[in-house]
């Protein structure tokens, strides 16, 4: 079956950014290019094309379309208003910086971003009997939107990994799904706590549905501890290692195509 065309790169115009939390920033994005996104596109990935400094828009999307390759990075929708054309993505604020980072906690009315996507949602159908969610906070804008997709009377367990207790967030959660939210200051240093708590669980009988991702360790011990000590079948899992201790994303992705 032939690849979808990857979307056309757009250029995006910030319409607001505010802190959420000490470590992560909302920003609000507008174009009328919003209007051929899908609704219901909350927690896809998408692509952002970071410009360099004085470049202007038409610069960038010839960069994107012709080179030399800009600086782009992965993130995930969080929110989509088609009817206002607005998309927000929440951005990590890393305590050595970043681009990415540094764009968002510098964002302000009138800056812009190239944009491609988003690509499909992790989680399609929701018809499970419990579900497991975990992320760190690398990841919780795509458990945040499952959260708040997954059915009103869903049962289930979410752990979730944040800096501080003032970066938990307030999501409109079924209130049957369990939340457990974890602190582990230094993220740059390994943690086992999420895993921890998954293992210790005794997971209910029935159809269990994941929605997983976080940095690579943890995801590879996860995904091992899935397939030796579950009977998940494997489509009912989505597990994902968006980052890696120690890499930038351009290395981390280069290392996920090695291990493919």
């Amino acid at each position: 079956m032939p690849k979808k065309p990857k979307p056309i790169p757009c250029i995006l115009i910030v319409k607001d950014a505010f802190f959420l939390s000490p470590h992560m920033v909302r920003v609000v994005l507008t174009s009328p290019e919003l209007e051929s996104r899908p609704t219901g596109c909350e927690g896809a990935n998408c692509k952002i094309f970071i410009p360099k400094e004085k470049q202007s828009p038409d610069e960038l999307i010839d960069q994107i379309t012709n080179g030399p390759r800009p600086t782009i990075r992965t993130y995930t929708v969080r929110n989509f208003r088609k009817d206002v054309l607005e998309l927000d993505i929440d951005f990590v604020v890393h305590s050595d910086g970043g681009p990415a980072s540094d764009f968002a906690v510098n964002a302000k009315p009138g800056d812009f971003l190239g944009f491609r996507g988003p690509s499909e949602v992790k989680i399609k159908d929701y018809y499970a009997d419990w579900y497991l969610l975990a992320a760190d906070m690398s990841a919780l804008p795509v458990v945040a939107a499952t959260l708040e997709k997954l059915p009103r009377n869903a049962k289930g367990m979410a752990v979730i990994e944040v800096q501080s207790e003032e970066d938990v967030q307030n999501i409109d959660s079924p209130i049957g799904v369990e939340m457990n939210w974890l602190i582990h200051s230094e993220p740059h240093t390994s943690s086992r706590a999420q895993e921890t708590m998954i293992r210790a669980k005794n997971f209910p009988k029935g159809i269990i549905q994941t929605c997983i991702a976080g940095e690579s360790g943890v995801i590879k011990s996860l995904r091992k501890f899935f397939k030796e000590e579950t009977q998940i079948p494997n489509e009912d899992i989505y597990i994902s290692g968006y980052w890696k201790i120690g890499l930038i994303e351009d290395e981390h992705q280069a290392q996920k195509r090695l291990e493919r």
